[in-house]
């Protein structure tokens, strides 16, 4: 399957989602901020990037902008975690350069539906 990196403060959060994709045979690693998150990224080049919004050291946004402005991460799909649900976080979340956004609470199975859609989406891309 899959490489994919959780990068999320949340302990719980991070667990739960760590847990989900590799019952689903993902290969998955997790950091807890978004400093080491960017340095994971950039060493372990995954295939899917989930991260969170408020986060120490380095914002989600931050990450997903840093990330994209990496030519070697142009076309990873990265999907915001995030409480933030307004209209303004999701295009700004977007414009960060963000595939997809889920708000939490989300449950695990749309976290995997998502994943999965954007992986996919992903393959797509790199066979055109």
């Amino acid at each position: 399957m899959a490489r994919i990196l959780v990068v999320d403060d949340e302990q719980d959060i991070r667990e739960l989602v760590t847990f989900k994709l590799a019952r689903m045979g993902h290969d998955v690693t997790s950091e807890s901020d978004g400093e080491a998150g960017l340095a994971a990224a950039r060493r372990l080049s995954p295939e899917l990037v989930l991260v969170d919004w408020m986060m120490p050291r380095l914002t989600g946004i931050e990450v997903c902008s840093a990330l994209r402005q990496d030519p070697d991460f142009v076309t990873t799909p990265i999907i915001l975690l995030t409480a933030r649900a307004q209209e303004a976080d999701l295009q700004r979340g977007f414009a960060a350069g963000a595939t997809d956004y889920v708000v939490k609470p989300f449950s695990p199975r749309e976290l995997a539906a998502r994943v999965d859609a954007a992986l996919l989406t992903a393959v797509d891309a790199a066979r055109t």
